[in-house]
This record gives C-alpha cells, structure tokens and sequence, in this order.
C-alpha cells in the first residue's frame, strides 16, 4: 500500500521505498516491539501512510517517518555502535536528507508518556529542533496522531495523560501549522478519554440528526450548484461537519444545549481554476451565493486578499439559508484547499519547497513562542499555546507596511514586533492620528506610531498588557536584567556598609537581613538597599550578635567567668538594680535587647565574651537556645529596689481601624494622659486597617500593664500588647 501511495501522491519511483523494505529485513529491525504490541515495521509503515496522505509530505520526509524508529531501537548491548551504523547505511542510501531528518527524528523522541515535565521540556525542545527541518514537526505530529488512534492499546491510567499533552501541546502547534484536519481529529480523540460522556452524547445526537441535517443540505446547496453549473464553473460542493469538540466548546462557552448550535456544519465551494484566476473566480462565486441567500456582514472573512501566516487561503460567509437558519460557506480553489487540508507541507509544495517571507514569519512566531529559557516550563507552554491558538489581525505601520498580530494585541505588542529597542522605551502611540496608551488593543486595519521616551524602562506591570511571545519574552529579559543590574547595585551597598562595620558580608548575614524584612530571596535584600529601605543600625546589631557568638568558645571555666564580670568603678551610676549570686550592685550588665526586659519582668544573666553580663527575660526567644548550649553561662538574678527613677524602653504591637483621628488619640492617650514618652512609631496601612510598632519608655511592668489596658480603650484601637521580640 505505501509503495502504491508513494508512487502516485510523490510521483517518483518507489526504489527507495524497496531499499528501506530490504534494509529493515536484511538487519532485523522490523521485529522488535514497538509499542503496545505493535511491531517497529507495522508502526513506521502506517507513520508514512501518514506522512503521504495526511500531511502530503515528500519522499525524504516518509523515509524517515519509516526509519527513525530503528535508528532509535537498541536490540543489544552494542546499540551505540549499532545506532552509529544504522545512520551511516541512511545516509549512504537515501542521502544527507534523509539523514538529517532520521537523526533528529530520533534525537527528540525521548518523550515520557508519564512524566509531564519531561514532555513539556521535550516538547520545546522538539518545536526549537525546526530551526533545521520543519519536517521533523510534520512527522513528529503525524506521528502523535497515530498514537491516539491506537490509545486503546496504553494503560489506561495512561491514556488521561497522554490525551491532556496532546490537547493541550500537540493540538495547538497543529493549528498553527494549518494542520486543521488533524488538529480537530486530535481535539476529538483527546475530548473522548477526557471527556467521555461528553463527547458520546454529542456523537450519538449527530448521528441521530444526519437524515434531516443531509436533507437541509441538500435543499441549500442545489440552487447553487444550478447556477454555478450554468455559469460555466468546474467546481465540487462538500458539507463539511463541525468537529465534535468544537460543538462541546461553543455549548460550553455559550451555555447552550446542543439543540441551540446552528453551525453544525458550512458548506465548502472547491473551483478548479488556474492561478492567475483564483482570485476573480472566488469573488464571482462568492457574488452567486449571495445573490441566493442573504449574507450577514459582519461574519465575512477575506483570507485571499491577505492570506493567514501559515498560508491558509479561502473567502467565508455566513448567509440565511432555509427556514432562516445560518450557513457558513467557504469558497476556495483546489490549491487553496489543499493547503487548508494539509497546511504548511502543502503550502511549500506551490511554493517549490522553499518558504516565503509569510512561512519565515511563521516558524519566527512559534520559535519566539519557547525561546526563553529561563522562564518556568508552565508559564511557556502556557504563552505558548495562547499564541499558537490566537487568530490575527493586520495592522499597518506609519511607512503602510503590513504586520500581523494575534487578536488582543496591544500597543506594546506592536512596539516589541517593531523592535525590542523601541518596545523598552514605548510609553504609548497613536493609532489612526490619536494618542492611546500602551494598553490600547488593535483592532484590523489599524495604522500604528510608537511613542518612545529614552528613560523609559519595562515593568513587571507590563506583563499583564502584551499577549504575544515575543513581547512579553523580550519582557521578561529586560527585567531579568534590569534585576540583575539592581542585584549588583545593592550588593555593592551592603558591601561597603560592612567593610565599614568590620563585619563579613555572608549567606549567614543576608539570612538575618532577609528575616528581618520578611523577603524570601537575596534578591529582594538588595532591592532594599537600593531603595534606601534597610534599617542599617539593627542590621549592624543583629548580624554583630550573631557573629559574637560564633566566637564564643564552647567551654568557660569559673575563674574566666569571674574575670567577664568586673566590678563597676562608679556603684551609684543608676544601672546596680539586680542581684546576681546573691551579691548586689558591682556589676557590668546590660539589658538585652532582644527581648528588652523591664523592671519587674522574670529575668536571668547571661555572661558574654565582650560586652559582660546581658539581662534577658525568662521568656526571651533566644533563652531555650542558651539554656541547652551554655548553661553554665546562666546566672540567676533579680530586681532589686532602687531609689532612682529609671525608664525601660518596650516596644507595644498595636492595630487599629485606619479612621480619622484615631491615631491622634493614640497618642494623645499614650504621651498626654499617661504621661509616656514615645521613642518611635511605625504604622502601615492595608484595606482600612494600620498595624504597626510603637516604642515607648515605662518605669516597670505594672505601669506597662496599665499603659496597654488604656490603649486597647482608645476609640478605633483592635488589639495592642506588647511585643515578646
């Protein structure tokens, strides 16, 4: 059969065909397994029929379809060497062509049914491959095509999968390519394992309807074929059936049952006529039908005058047919529809096999559709397949040149096709002679002018604006960099500010900055220096601390201890209010800050290296930590009563309803009636509420106590304690 088929659709000689049948025999290739049961040959003899009738492509393109498998298949332990051999024996009878197309045919064909990531990687990987040969994308589709119609033979905990990688990748680049056919066969095949009930219920009612749906038929296409005929047209009229997966999309989208799709079918007007006439007789057919049948203006669709990027030609129009129903009608010519048919293969096939200025756009697109590697896999399918869907409108440039852009193209969108120069510095345009922002959307026909500014810079906010690939990878780049660029600028900052400091600037110093501002990546910290947002001095405390005890030694021995601890030279300097061991006052002790004890909290000492003995609160954060490495480090202590009035500073959490007035009572409150002094205040405010930190100083924690008991009184206040860190 495929020696037939090669002979007539390819129109050469099948000797090469016969070559590839000997060579399979003579090396054994044709009897290992391939897949689900299937044998190697069986499969690669039903990829080219394929190749052949399906895709129209060439004899280079099926011999590989026939080839690759085996180039890929290792019988033994010998298989490099054996694989190395296989592509010499192609290459040497079939040629560099062939060649080419088997290797990467085999090199991309490592996807993981079961492994989603693995095929989405190899996947872009796949699409990238065609910088060489579009045909290894032909083939590769011809050949997810077939799997699906031998899906019943998987698993079937496999067969959910591997239907959703194909609607959603396979399908789409189909559509794209003008593999329209086989783009819908795909959507129909992934509809029944994803969608089973779904698609039966529609099946079963369009077999139920074909009588009265053929009979309608009928009664609409005779008047045209009468007039056609009697104006002298060669011509075929097909009644082409909407796929069942359209159908499940237009009920889903609309809400509307079956009954309530009109368009279950369009009627399809092929004209045999030579080239230099195309143009005319379409529009001469397109004037007969709507002669006969009312058209609707606003569904008319001009794909001759300016044809889509994948090469797709025909005139549609939607008319009023019998009993008032809607039809839509394509009138196209037999080049125009093999093309539609069989997409891009058919396009090169008029165009001598070489790729015109529309092709060239269109392998550009998709390339730039995965041409970002450094975005998450998810997030470029996902670009991706919105492109690979989108239909297009024309739009012109000031000079009148045309560009195509996908429907929902901005202004950004434009400025990016132009050049990823001028898309950096757009800040709007003019579309017909009147200044629109970057987020205009296009409409057809447009005329377009970039506005630029030379200290304009992208925005992550951008992303939201373009819905081409190439925008918003061309996006995505220029943030990353200016990333970078910020990165660099504020390691620079934290840099000198530590050599300053004389600390080191390490995983375990950015770290504690990262804690302290709440950021999740280095990043961030330094975006923070750029911005003048740190607070250095606590940066500085913090990361001392930490590095203070780095330095402490594991083991100290009570005569070092005693040393720690000097005696005071002035006793009366208002800071002897503990007892420590018993004794009173004569010691050199400070109030640790990290948990900021005040007179009257339950407290313990702790010996340091350098700066003596630290006063810590009992239910400070970092006391469990002490308590189980330096425990013979802790010393008991006590407040004792001093004659001097001396002042603790705390810091108090308050939030509140962001109202007029409220945070002045607060204050008033805090620093009038009880008589407080406020140290500093943070408030930040978020859907009407503010939150926030208010240091204050107090005498003990009895005062502090009525102090909070007064702010959580104050009109507007939610909540105010004092905070343990």
């Amino acid at each position: 059969m495929l020696l037939r088929a090669g002979k007539n659709v390819l129109q050469d000689d099948t000797s090469d065909f016969r070559k590839a049948f000997r060579l399979i025999e003579h090396e054994g290739w044709g009897m290992s397994s391939l897949l689900y049961g299937q044998s190697a040959l069986d499969f690669g003899l039903d990829l080219a029929l394929i190749a052949v009738e399906e895709l129209g492509l060439r004899k280079p393109s099926v011999l590989a379809s026939m080839l690759y498998h085996f180039v890929r298949s290792e019988p033994d332990e010998e298989a490099a060497s054996r694989e190395l051999s296989r592509m010499e024996q192609i290459r040497c009878l079939f040629g560099e062509k062939v060649a080419v197309i088997t290797g990467e045919l085999a090199c991309i064909s490592g996807i993981s049914v079961n492994d989603s990531i693995h095929q989405a990687e190899n996947f872009r990987n796949m699409l990238l491959s065609m910088v060489t040969d579009i045909n290894v994308i032909l083939i590769k589709l011809g050949e997810r095509l077939q799997l699906m119609r031998m899906l019943d033979r998987f698993p079937e905990k496999e067969r959910y999968s591997f239907a959703s990688d194909t609607f959603f990748l396979f399908a789409p680049l189909a559509h794209r390519l003008g593999l329209y056919n086989i783009k819908s066969e795909m959507e129909d095949l992934s509809l029944m394992q994803i969608q089973p009930e779904a698609y039966h219920n529609i099946t079963r009612k369009l077999a139920e309807t074909t009588a009265k749906r053929n009979r309608f038929i009928k009664e609409f296409v005779q008047p045209v074929h009468d007039e056609l005929t009697r104006q002298g047209f060669d011509f075929s009229i097909k009644a082409r059936l909407k796929s069942v997966y359209s159908i499940y999309n237009k009920m889903v989208k609309q809400r509307i049952d079956f009954e309530e799709v009109y368009d279950l079918f369009a009627i399809r007007i092929i004209l045999s006529s030579p080239l230099h006439k195309e143009k005319a007789d379409c529009w001469h057919v397109y004037s007969v039908v709507t002669d006969l049948y009312q058209p609707n203006p606003l569904r008319m669709r001009d794909w001759i005058s300016v044809p889509k990027s994948n090469g797709y030609e025909s005139l549609h129009t939607t008319v009023i047919g019998p009993d008032g129903r809607w039809v839509e009608v394509q009138i196209r010519t037999a080049r125009m529809d093999e093309i539609a048919e069989k997409g891009l293969a058919a396009h090169w096939k008029y165009k001598g096999g070489q790729a015109d200025e529309n092709m060239e756009q269109l392998l550009q697109q998709i390339r730039e559709s995965l041409d970002s590697s450094d975005v998450e896999i998810s997030e470029r399918l996902s670009d991706m397949k919105l492109n690979l869907y989108s239909k297009e409108i024309f739009v012109f440039t000031p000079k009148g040149d045309l560009r195509k852009l996908p429907v929902g193209a901005t202004v950004l969108d434009f400025a990016f096709d132009i050049h990823t120069g001028i898309g950096a510095m757009c800040i709007g345009g003019k579309v017909n002679g009147k200044n629109v922002p970057i987020r205009h959307v296009l409409q057809n026909g447009d005329k377009v002018e970039i506005t630029t500014f030379k200290n304009q810079k992208p925005n992550a906010d951008w992303l939201n604006i373009a819905v081409t690939s190439k925008a918003r990878n061309r996006i995505k780049a220029l943030l990353k960099d200016e990333e970078h660029r910020l990165s660099e600028q504020g390691r620079e900052i934290l840099a000198r500010r530590f050599k300053n400091w004389k600390l080191t600037l390490d995983d375990n110093a950015l770290k504690i900055i990262q804690k302290m501002n709440k950021v999740k990546t280095y990043t961030e910290v330094y975006a923070l220096a750029v911005d003048d947002k740190l607070d250095f001095p606590a940066i500085k405390e913090a990361v001392s601390n930490v590095e203070e005890k780095a330095k402490m030694p594991d083991k100290i021995d009570e005569q070092t201890v005693k040393k720690l601890v000097r005696p005071r030279q002035h006793k009366d300097d208002g800071k002897a209010l503990i007892s420590i061991d018993g004794k009173t006052g004569g010691w050199d002790f400070k109030l640790a800050k990290c948990c900021s004890p005040v007179y009257g909290d339950r407290i313990f000492a702790f010996v340091t290296i350098n700066e003596g003995v630290k006063i810590h609160r009992e239910n400070c954060p970092n006391a469990k930590q002490m308590a189980e490495k330096y425990g013979y480090r802790i010393i008991d202590a006590r407040w004792v009563d001093s004659q001097q009035e001396l002042l603790y500073q705390t810091d108090l959490w308050v939030t509140g309803f962001d109202g007029i007035g409220v945070v002045n009572r607060l204050t008033d409150v805090i620093s009038k009636e009880m008589n407080t002094a406020i140290r500093s205040i943070s408030l930040q405010t978020n859907d009407g509420i503010f939150e926030g930190t208010i240091s204050v100083l107090v005498a003990d924690t009895a005062y502090l106590n009525t102090l909070i008991n007064k702010v959580k009184k104050v009109k507007g206040i939610i909540n105010a304690y004092r905070i343990a860190v």
